[in-house]
């Protein structure tokens, strides 16, 4: 190998790892928000990723219709995701002997990814970018596509309204919204998929 082609090789590693440090948010501490690929965004680092090249990247959030109608959504968004549904005619009692709605995971999780990837032209080996309310269904959902094949699962480790505030009891520490990046209440109807039927028993 000759020295120059050793220098060509350097200078583009080192500009890899440049580039891969543009997008390097910190491990969460929380277990649910870590995943095996471990690529984790700031809103502002997936904001800028998405703004450099938006058809090159697919955004998705995978928090209820119910939570992205009505709480907002960030600007850009190509599709609404869910990674659970919640039937909000019904309770349920938790193991701690609480009330709470019924829910249960999307089971086409990972094939309607696939169908928003194949809508945009993009493949698994493609940037995708997922947001949930605070990063712990953005990062399941990161962890279940990476299991899936997908190459470069991103998830917004703070989400869209961000962590919660034990002295205020408020979501406004972090998150999309507080980092005074675009968002909108806008109805999109393009973002959502039809709700499915409960599984059987939900």
């Amino acid at each position: 190998m000759t020295k120059k082609l050793m220098s060509l090789l350097m200078i583009f590693g080192l500009m890899s790892a440049f580039v891969t440090g543009l997008y390097a948010a910190e491990k969460p501490t929380k277990k649910a928000k870590q995943t095996p690929q471990g690529l984790y965004l700031t809103p502002k680092e997936a904001f800028d990723m998405i703004k450099a090249n938006p058809s090159k990247v697919l955004f998705v959030d995978v928090r209820t219709p119910a939570e992205v109608l009505f709480v907002g959504h960030a600007a850009g968004l190509d599709k609404n995701i869910p990674f659970k549904y919640i039937d909000y005619s019904k309770f349920i009692m938790t193991k701690k002997g609480h009330k709470k709605f019924a829910s249960w995971k999307n089971p086409q999780l990972v094939q309607e990814f696939d169908a928003a990837l194949k809508a945009k032209g993009l493949s698994k080996e493609d940037p995708v970018i997922v947001i949930c309310r605070s990063g712990d269904r953005s990062g399941m959902t990161a962890t279940a596509l990476y299991k899936a094949g997908y190459k470069k699962a991103y998830t917004i480790t703070t989400g869209f309204e961000g962590d919660m505030n034990k002295k205020t009891h408020r979501r406004d520490l972090n998150g999309w919204k507080n980092a005074g990046l675009p968002w909108t209440y806008k109805f999109q109807p393009e973002l959502f998929i039809p709700k499915p039927t409960p599984p059987a028993g939900k």
